[in-house]
């Protein structure tokens, strides 16, 4: 339903105004016509979404990865239907995550631009900082530099830096009566010299095709346009990645079965070779270390063909599980396997309360340190999918965001949080009608596993849990997108 939401951009009004007024084609559809297949990997498409902006999906872009003339693309549309394509804050960090992972795996770029530049009222959170707007042009340079190709199309009007992106760009298609470039487009030079131009006039195809020289193919449509891009990629003799063997063996067992399995929180008693079973191909694991640190399993399995290292959560990130992952992790690196996490992390015991259970504490924090050495310098792509729980030190030992990883996605019903405030205490607050007396404060605070921290008030932990969901993580582009489970193999 979220995603349904998301399609619809800015609102019917707006679709209406994007399509039927100005004669353009909604984005979704402008990558139908470009892509080899309508299929794509949409990156994030929650970003934006419970931001708080107004009522639509804030991004006003859409990001993803797919295939033009055999060729993997990232591509970074705007979506005119948002503002007008304006340049929200977490739009500019959509962006920069697409082009990131362009410049990883020197995928080619291909930008559809549409785009009133950025949304002024929000300047200062997008504008001056290194990690702000002006960074995607200094990725595209830095992109030129490496050979990594960069095409774009300008199908609509691209002001002020919705127009460098186009320029920056080795070739740019731009369509008659659609399309136009300038730093400031007629209101302003209406405001700021008196004088009245037209758009066309100001910064249209014919002008930039035939005097500028800013554009370097003029197309009579879109659907002109897209085929003179394909043709531009084409040419680029960028050689698409070889595709290795198409014949792969389907689990056993079907990943639909995974809706049944997804973990709702770490205490679970689900074993995880229960999901590994719907995901790697033959449902074929060869298992390492399988009767020691059982709390986390490791092993070799393939998926999709693909040959893959999986370190998958189990329970609690003990002692001995962590010893066994840094184990694992430094073969796969050795070897040059990429690895996958399947995060479903436990939260930390209880504080030591005597001598002995301090030392077992400290060996363990050692192991998973030992491990996180481990994960952070393994020079091998690595995937994240946080199928459960994602919190505290022990997602940092499982490649969450903060390590890095390729990729990380989510399930619907993932948590990312510090802690999980589902197993504090709650403390009743003044005028709760369920107000509890003394004597139940005082066996709640005896409850929590915590020692150093004091039970919280429910309103705190109702926030934490809000803001531990998948969706909040999401909308703020701490990951990769929320995928469907028995959608994992494909992504």
């Amino acid at each position: 339903e979220l995603l349904e939401r998301v399609r619809k951009g800015g609102g019917e009004n707006a679709i209406q105004r994007h399509t039927q007024r100005n004669k353009k084609l909604f984005v979704r559809e402008r990558l139908r016509l470009l892509l080899d297949q309508q299929e794509f990997l949409e990156l994030s498409p929650l970003a934006g979404f419970h931001m708080p902006y107004g009522d639509v999906p804030a991004a006003g872009c859409l990001t993803g990865i797919g295939k033009i003339c055999g060729v993997w693309c990232v591509f970074l549309a705007s979506d005119a239907t948002v503002k007008g394509g304006t340049i929200y804050p977490i739009g500019v960090k959509k962006q920069l995550r697409a082009q990131e992972i362009a410049l990883e795996n020197r995928l080619l770029s291909v930008h559809l631009v549409d785009s009133g530049g950025a949304f002024l009222p929000l300047q200062s959170e997008l504008f001056p900082d290194k990690l702000h707007g002006g960074r995607i042009f200094y990725n595209e340079a830095i992109m030129s530099a490496k050979g990594i190709p960069q095409v774009a199309v300008v199908c609509g009007s691209c002001v002020a830096g919705g127009a460098y992106v186009p320029t920056m760009a080795e070739e740019c298609v731009i369509i008659d009566k659609i399309g136009t470039l300038f730093l400031a487009g007629p209101p302003l030079v209406k405001a700021a010299t008196g004088e009245d131009v037209s758009p066309e006039d100001l910064g249209g195809a014919r002008l930039h095709s035939q005097v500028s020289g800013c554009a370097d193919h003029f197309a009579a449509s879109e659907e002109e346009a897209f085929e003179c891009l394909r043709r531009v990629i084409s040419s680029l003799n960028w050689e698409p990645l070889p595709e290795g063997d198409a014949e792969h063996d389907s689990p056993l067992y079907s990943p639909e079965e995974l809706l049944g399995l997804a973990p709702h929180h770490y205490g679970s008693t689900l074993p995880v070779k229960l999901i590994l079973s719907r995901v790697v191909d033959g449902s074929r694991f060869q298992e390492f270390k399988a009767n020691y640190g059982t709390t986390l399993v490791t092993g070799f399995g393939h998926v999709e063909g693909h040959l893959l290292g999986i370190v998958a959560n189990n329970g609690e990130l003990s002692h001995d599980a962590a010893l066994k992952g840094t184990h694992f992790v430094q073969l796969c690196a050795q070897r040059g396997i990429p690895i996958l996490f399947l995060q479903n992390t436990a939260p930390q015991p209880a504080e030591p309360t005597s001598i002995s259970q301090a030392e077992a504490h400290s060996n363990r924090l050692k192991a998973q340190a030992s491990m996180m050495a481990a994960v952070a310098c393994a020079a091998v792509p690595k995937i994240t999918v946080v199928i459960g729980g994602s919190f505290g030190s022990d997602s940092y030992a499982m490649c969450g965001r903060s390590f890095s990883p390729n990729f990380l996605f989510l399930w619907p019903n993932a948590r990312v949080a510090l802690v999980d405030s589902r197993h504090f205490p709650r403390v009743p607050e003044a005028g709760d009608s369920d107000c509890a007396d003394e004597s139940e404060l005082e066996q709640l605070k005896a409850k929590c596993f915590y020692g150093a921290f004091k039970p919280l008030p429910c309103s705190v932990l109702s926030r934490l849990e809000e803001e531990s969901s998948a969706f909040y993580s999401s909308a703020r582009l701490w990951d990769d997108g929320i995928i469907l489970p028995q959608n994992t193999r494909k992504v």
